[in-house]
């Protein structure tokens, strides 16, 4: 081995811990929690899941939102970026046909507690990888999945520009 050949380390502006632990400069955080299961009987029930956003992101209007969105508005979404996007939209987890069967699968089928969790916990993946790309950014119908109470399905697809 020849000891004329040296590795020299690049030097890095110093880093305090105010800069270590500072908020980073573009950051967006979706957070899918608290399911909640309404109704009584397999009629008419459905569970839904709280979608929380902190972004420091100027394409958002909102810094921090929270809304409730059910399974069927998750596929909504995906529906809408397929149709309007230039994205490859990640697939959802599946629909869970075995669980609404009696005699397949859980006793309280879709309404079970660990299928609710485990489903949570795929649609927070699923959201914060949509959420997560660029182009997905800029989309109305994300923007309106995320940050409004209600769904307008009648909406006009379209990008969304910083204010």
């Amino acid at each position: 081995m020849n000891g004329d050949l040296v590795t020299k380390r690049l030097d890095a502006p110093h880093q305090d811990l105010s800069d270590a632990y500072s908020c980073p400069a573009n950051f967006l955080e979706i957070e899918v929690a608290n399911p909640i299961t309404h109704g009584i009987g397999q009629t008419g029930r459905y569970t839904d899941y709280e979608v929380i956003v902190k972004t420091n992101l100027p394409v958002f209007k909102l810094k921090e939102s929270s809304v409730r969105r059910r399974y069927s508005e998750f596929e909504w979404l995906v529906d809408e970026l397929e149709r309007d996007s230039k994205i490859v939209v990640p697939s959802l987890p599946g629909k869970a046909l075995k669980e609404q069967l009696p005699f397949f699968g859980r006793k309280k089928g879709i309404f079970d507690e660990q299928f609710i969790e485990d489903r949570r916990k795929a649609l927070e993946i699923f959201i914060n990888k949509v959420a997560g790309h660029p182009l997905a950014q800029n989309e109305r119908c994300l923007h309106m999945f995320l940050q409004e109470k209600s769904i307008d399905k009648s909406y006009v697809p379209g990008k969304v520009r910083n204010t």
